[in-house]
C-alpha cells in the first residue's frame, strides 16, 4: 500500500509486483523522439515546398500561434494525465479574454488587476469543472462538454456578440507582441516559462505526481489516503488557470477579444497532448512531449495555409492528425497492457 506522503511518481503508473516501468518509460520517450522527428520531417517539407515559409516573419507566426494553443494544452496535459478531459478550454479562453476586456475597458481596471481578473476567470472555469466531476460524480467529457457550450454562450452574452477592443489600454498588446528579447515575442516567452513550471509541477509537486497516481491507478491512490476528489479539483483548477493564461495572451495578441473565437482549439491543444506522448488512459504525461506537439500542430496548420490550401482541407489534415494521434496512443496502451 503506498504511503499519504510518498504517491506514485512514475509517469508509467505503478509498477507490476514482477517488472519494472523502463518499457513503458522506454516506449514514452520513443513517442517524443517520433514526435520531435515527425516535427523536422514537417518543418522540412514545407521549407521545400514554399520558398516563404523559412522566412522569420512566417516563424514567428507559427510561435505565437503554438504559444496560445501550447499554453492551453499544457493544462490540459495535467487533466489527461488524471484520465480525465477537458474540452472547455477552447471557449474558456475566449470567455477570459472576453473578462479580460470587460474588466479593463468597461470597468477600466489598472492592466495588472484587469490581467489576474482574466487569468482568475479560467481558473473558476477549472474549478466548476473539478466540482462537476469529483463531487457531482458528471463524467469528465460530459462535464467540460457543457461547460464548453457554457463558456461560449457566455462570452457572446458578456460582449453583446461584439469584439471587444484594447485600443485605449495602454501596454496590453505588449504582452504578447512586445519583444523583450528581441525578434521573439513575448507571447512565446510566456509559453517557455509557462512550460517550464508545467515540466515542475508535474514531475516535482505534489499536484503532479497525485494527478499521475490517480490516472495509474484512482482506487490504489484513494485506498493509499489521497483524497482524490479534493486533488481532481485542484488539477482541474490548475488547468483552468493556463487557460485564463492562454486567453490574455489571445486577447493581447489581436489587441481585442472576439467572442466567435475557441471552437476547435480544445481539439488542438488535446492532440497537441497525445502526439507528445501523454495517455488517454491517464498515469503518464509529459510537459516536452506537449511542447513538440503543439508546434507540430501550429506548423501544420500554418504550412498548408501558406501553401494556399482551402481552409476545408486544412480542417481535413489536421482531424486525419488527431485520429493518427489517437490511435498511437492505443497502440501505446496495448504495448503497456
Amino acid at each position: 500500500m503506498t504511503s499519504p506522503t510518498t504517491p506514485t511518481t512514475s509517469t508509467a503508473g505503478p509498477a507490476p509486483a514482477t517488472g519494472t516501468t523502463r518499457g513503458p518509460r522506454y516506449r514514452q520517450q520513443l513517442q517524443q523522439i517520433l514526435a520531435f522527428a515527425g516535427l523536422v520531417v514537417i518543418f522540412a517539407f514545407f521549407s521545400f515546398a514554399s520558398p516563404f515559409f523559412l522566412e522569420w516573419a512566417n516563424i514567428k507566426g507559427i510561435l505565437l500561434a503554438t504559444a496560445v494553443t501550447g499554453i492551453m494544452a499544457l493544462g490540459a496535459t495535467f487533466v489527461i494525465a488524471t484520465g480525465g478531459i477537458d474540452l472547455s478550454v477552447g471557449t474558456g479562453m475566449t470567455l477570459c479574454a472576453v473578462m479580460t476586456g470587460v474588466f479593463l475597458t468597461n470597468l477600466g481596471l489598472p492592466l495588472a488587476v484587469g490581467v489576474l481578473g482574466g487569468i482568475a476567470t479560467g481558473a473558476l472555469l477549472g474549478l466548476l469543472n473539478g466540482l462537476n466531476v469529483s463531487f457531482l460524480r458528471i463524467p469528465p467529457f460530459i462535464a467540460t462538454l457543457a461547460m464548453m457550450m457554457v463558456a461560449q454562450g457566455l462570452s457572446l452574452i458578456i460582449s453583446g456578440t461584439k469584439p471587444i477592443y484594447f485600443s485605449d489600454v495602454a501596454g496590453f498588446s505588449q504582452i504578447a507582441l512586445g519583444e523583450l528579447v528581441p525578434g521573439l515575442p513575448n507571447a512565446v516567452l510566456i509559453f517557455f516559462v509557462a512550460a517550464v513550471v508545467a515540466g515542475v509541477l508535474l514531475s516535482k509537486s505534489l499536484i503532479g505526481r497525485y494527478a499521475l497516481s490517480i490516472g495509474s491507478n484512482e482506487e490504489a491512490t484513494a485506498i493509499s489516503g489521497i483524497n482524490v476528489r479534493r486533488w481532481k479539483v485542484a488539477v482541474y483548477t490548475l488547468a483552468g488557470t493556463f487557460t485564463g493564461l492562454a486567453g490574455v495572451v489571445m486577447a493581447s495578441r489581436l489587441n481585442s477579444a472576439q467572442p466567435g473565437l475557441g471552437l476547435g482549439y480544445e481539439l488542438e491543444a488535446i492532440a497537441a497532448v497525445v502526439i507528445g506522448g501523454t495517455s488517454l488512459r491517464g498515469g503518464r504525461g509529459t510537459i516536452l512531449g506537449t511542447v513538440i506537439g503543439a508546434l507540430i500542430m501550429s506548423t501544420l496548420t500554418n504550412g498548408l495555409r501558406i501553401m494556399s490550401i482551402p481552409q476545408e482541407w486544412q480542417k481535413v489534415a489536421v482531424g486525419v492528425v488527431i485520429l493518427l494521434a489517437v490511435y498511437a496512443d492505443i497502440l501505446r496502451r496495448g504495448k503497456d497492457a
